[in-house]
């Protein structure tokens, strides 16, 4: 029988950033994909909340490329259980790197909020918690809180917005209702918002998340 090892590697990872299109910047909002997704659809979610053309919009693609179906379109995942670890660890050193340089070129570090869809809000979560920077909250649509942050590492969030669709069949009530008391008991705020849908980010979510930016953004642009 064959023994499975591994061995760490240099591989280079995509995203996506555009500028504010009115004044200095309010802040620095960082973007997660879903399963088979690509960068581009996180951005336009992120692009179409309301007041987020003031802020610094950055959307990472996750490492693991593929081709959808049989087409040529590019998409990406997260990761899979097979070596789990070891992925999130490098899952999380790609985002660190990737806002270390978002902010030595826009020199916008904050407020920094991290959002995620579906499997992106895991690495929402995962990149909030093991951020060397203050993190200023969390906004998550359709995905749970990964099993393995523990009440001191959630604790390092401040404000969390957590949405799910009444018909998702991906992330069931049960989850959300616990990965609320998790929240609450690492003394996070959390504002839980259900809304007339299935698994989306829809307009919903974006006002929820434009009502979440508006509280926390800079004042001076």
């Amino acid at each position: 029988m064959a023994d499975a090892k591994t061995i760490a590697t240099t591989i280079h990872g995509r995203y996506l950033f555009e500028a504010p299109s009115r004044g200095r910047g309010a802040g620095l909002l960082i973007g997660f994909h879903g399963y088979g997704e690509g960068a581009e659809p996180q951005l336009a979610r992120q692009r179409g909340t309301p007041g987020a053309d003031a802020w610094l919009l950055v959307a990472i693609q996750g490492l693991h490329r593929f081709y959808r179906g049989r087409g040529e379109e590019v998409v990406a995942s997260w990761m899979t259980r097979q070596d789990r670890e070891l992925a999130i660890a490098d899952n999380v050193a790609y985002v660190a790197a990737v806002t270390d340089a978002v902010v030595r070129e826009h020199r916008i570090a904050s407020p920094l909020v991290f959002c995620g869809f579906s499997q992106g809000v895991a690495m929402a979560f995962r990149a909030a918690c093991a951020s060397t920077r203050a993190v200023t909250g969390v906004i998550a649509a359709g995905g749970d809180v990964p099993p393995e942050l523990g009440r001191d590492q959630l604790a390092r969030i401040p404000a969390v917005v957590l949405t799910r669709g009444e018909r998702d069949d991906y992330y069931s009530p049960e989850k959300w209702t616990m990965d609320q008391s998790r929240l609450r008991e690492a003394r996070v705020h959390v504002r839980e918002m259900a809304f007339d849908g299935g698994h989306e980010w829809n307009a919903d979510v974006s006002r929820a998340a434009g009502e979440f930016l508006q509280r926390f953004a800079k004042t001076a642009f």
